[in-house]
């Protein structure tokens, strides 16, 4: 399982979901499901290394991989 810490960059640069959407041209809905569910067992490794990138954080810091 992996645990993504969108919601906690998106507080931390004050932005809103519509604003990393925008600037990291992942869509909205993605986005937007990733910080309302922490806890993904598949994501789409494109968007999340677009938002690693969107944040200046690697991808090692934007998923934290938990073993079962």
């Amino acid at each position: 399982m992996r645990l993504l810490k969108i919601r906690e960059l998106v507080q931390q640069k004050a932005w809103t979901i519509k604003q990393v959407s925008d600037r990291s041209g992942v869509i909205y809905s993605t986005v937007r499901s990733y910080a309302r569910c922490s806890e993904m067992t598949t994501v789409d490794f494109t968007a999340i290394y677009k938002l690693a990138h969107t944040f200046d954080v690697t991808i090692e810091d934007l998923v934290e991989i938990l073993e079962e």
